[in-house]
């Protein structure tokens, strides 16, 4: 299997959030990606083809806590990471970032992909808010969906 597409992704993803460029913003390393699928395992989920992935979505099950720590700005993106504690029971659902390379935009991969993340961790924690940091009019509809979705209420970081 080809895997052209994940350069394409990881090369996105920098420009998009410039991650390297800001400490307080979760960076996806190898050490970040082992504390997420503590937390639980459908985290960092992704959509392929033949080339590789074609999107990547992040959500980070947490706390009440966390949630209206991170959304009123006394903690960072990073610090929601590092004081969510695994093993947990969560209540609230970071929707971190979506990624879908250009030429696959507008075909309902976010949509689909996050809502198959979500199912899976609604299965194991009673999540009853949604939050999200806006980057993007196309992230915020996209967490707007995902609320309606769900039937859950969807808080946005001042």
């Amino acid at each position: 299997m080809s895997e052209r597409n994940f350069e394409k992704m990881r090369q996105l993803a920098e420009e998009f959030f410039g991650t390297k460029n800001d400490p307080e913003q979760i960076s996806v390393d190898e050490e970040t990606m082992s504390l997420l699928k503590k937390i639980h395992p459908e985290t960092l989920s992704e959509e392929r083809n033949d080339d590789g992935p074609i999107a990547w979505i992040l959500v980070v099950p947490t706390t009440r806590k966390v949630m209206e720590d991170f959304i009123s700005g006394r903690i960072s993106e990073k610090d929601l990471l590092t004081k969510t504690p695994p093993g947990a029971v969560f209540d609230s659902l970071y929707l971190c970032s979506a990624l879908v390379l250009p030429e696959e935009r507008g075909k309902g991969v976010a949509t689909t992909l996050a809502c198959r993340t979500i199912r899976a961790i609604l299965r194991d924690h009673p999540i009853q808010f949604l939050f999200f940091w806006k980057f993007s009019d196309a992230g915020e509809g996209l967490a707007a969906a995902i609320a309606r979705e769900f039937h859950l209420p969807l808080l946005r970081r001042n």
